[in-house]
């Protein structure tokens, strides 16, 4: 097999941005890490927590309600279109505020487009809540070694023309994933992934910093800082959100 440079192949732990990053350097046995911490990846982590399966959706809209509807799924709507029938939406939130649902339709222009655009692997949902589990979870089952590679892929935002913003809170969230990695995974880590957990080490107050980001005012300023700060929650849950089955389900078998 003929590997391009930019692929980082010879690691164990690798990190590239977005839905394009994540299809090229997926493979059959890689663990591919999306990490969406604003908020797509933290509402998962907060629905699986509560018992809830999620069916990520790459697009709002009727096609989301139609699978909600061929599922027999609860839909999560925007923010503002929330109401007591329709208590679900992209909002830690809302989501920690809602009656528990069986499966949930989430849709996200984001994290979703990342898991959808992965052909190959096993897909998993990381952010700040649950970062260590996730890294327990990845070397319990062996993951870690240029055979079988962790990739981190920060999903970044999106500039109005639609190309990649890389976006800090993204970042910080995978860098949290790596350094609960490190020492642990036999394969070396990738000099992308390795900057990762440096910039964490300078997030000292995460709280702050993610509301500071620009993701975060962005969010504030509309709104709901409550979002900002349950996203910033390192480690709050163990859970591991693996897509099974097209479905986010946890595997961390109670750890």
């Amino acid at each position: 097999m003929t590997h391009e440079r930019w692929s980082q192949h010879d690691y164990g732990v690798r990190l590239e941005w977005g839905p394009v990053g994540a299809a090229r350097l997926s493979e059959p046995e890689a663990a591919v890490v999306v990490v969406d911490v604003l908020c797509f990846t933290t509402c998962v982590s907060v629905a699986v927590g509560r018992g809830t399966a999620v069916r990520p959706a790459p697009w709002r809209g009727e096609r989301a309600r139609e699978l909600a509807e061929l599922l027999g799924a609860d839909l999560a709507v925007g923010r503002e279109e929330v109401t007591a029938e329709r208590p679900y939406s992209l909002s830690p939130a809302h989501l920690r505020a809602a009656p528990p649902s069986r499966l949930l339709v989430l849709p996200s222009p984001n994290g979703s487009t990342i898991a959808a655009a992965v052909s190959t692997g096993t897909v998993v949902a990381a952010c700040l809540r649950n970062a260590s589990a996730v890294a327990d979870w990845l070397a319990a089952q062996g993951y870690g070694s240029p055979r079988r590679p962790v990739v981190l892929v920060p999903a970044g935002e999106r500039w109005p023309d639609g190309s990649l913003r890389p976006a800090l809170e993204d970042l910080l969230g995978a860098a949290a994933v790596v350094a609960a990695l490190e020492g642990r995974v036999s394969g070396p880590l990738s000099p992308e992934a390795r900057a990762a957990p440096p910039v964490l080490a300078e997030a000292t107050d995460l709280r702050a910093t993610l509301r500071e980001c620009g993701s975060g005012r962005e969010l504030v300023d509309h709104g709901w800082p409550e979002d900002v700060d349950i996203a910033a929650e390192r480690d709050a849950d163990r859970v591991v959100p693996v897509l099974v089955d097209g479905t986010f389900a946890d595997l961390s078998g109670g750890s």
